[in-house]
C-alpha cells in the first residue's frame, strides 16, 4: 500500500485513533519499512512534563501496524501478538519519528523493529518489538 492508501484506510477503518485531534502522520513507505511522526499535546504528557509511556506504546503499535499493511495490504484484523518496549530517554513535548524495519513477514506472523527518536536519530527514546499475527486470506 502507498503512503496515501495506509492513511485512507486508518481513517476508514480506526477513525478512533484521530477521536482528540490528527497527531499521527507516516511521512515515508519504503521496502521492508516506514516511518510514522507523532505531534504530541498536552493530553500525551505525564508529571515530569515528558510524553507518557503509553502515547510511546500507542506510536510503536500503529506505527507497526502501519508497516504491516504496507507490505501485506489492507488486513483490517492483523492484531498485536506481542509488544515489548523499552523507555531509553525522557522526550519532551515535541515530534517523535517512529521508524519501523520490518524483521519477519510471513504467512502468518510479522516481526517488526521500530525505533522512536527525537531530535538527533542516533540518540532514541525508546525501541519496540512488535509481533503481529496475520489473519489468513
Amino acid at each position: 500500500m502507498t503512503l496515501d492508501e495506509i492513511h485512507d484506510f486508518l481513517d476508514r477503518e480506526f477513525p478512533q485513533i484521530h477521536m482528540d485531534g490528527r497527531v499521527l502522520e507516516i511521512t515515508d513507505v519504503r521496502p521492508a519499512g516506514l516511518t510514522m511522526r507523532f505531534d504530541p499535546a498536552d493530553r500525551h504528557l505525564r508529571p515530569g512534563a515528558t510524553i507518557s509511556g503509553p502515547a510511546m506504546f500507542m506510536l510503536a503499535d500503529v506505527a507497526a501496524y502501519a508497516a504491516i499493511l504496507a507490505h501485506v495490504g489492507p488486513v483490517a484484523l492483523a492484531v498485536t501478538t506481542s509488544l515489548n518496549i523499552n523507555f531509553l530517554r525522557k522526550p519532551k513535548l515535541a515530534p517523535l519519528f517512529c521508524d519501523c524495519r520490518v524483521l519477519k513477514l510471513g504467512k502468518r506472523l510479522a516481526v517488526i523493529d521500530t525505533v522512536v527518536t527525537q531530535g538527533k536519530a542516533e540518540e532514541p527514546v525508546c525501541q519496540a518489538i512488535a509481533t503481529y499475527s496475520i489473519p489468513p486470506p
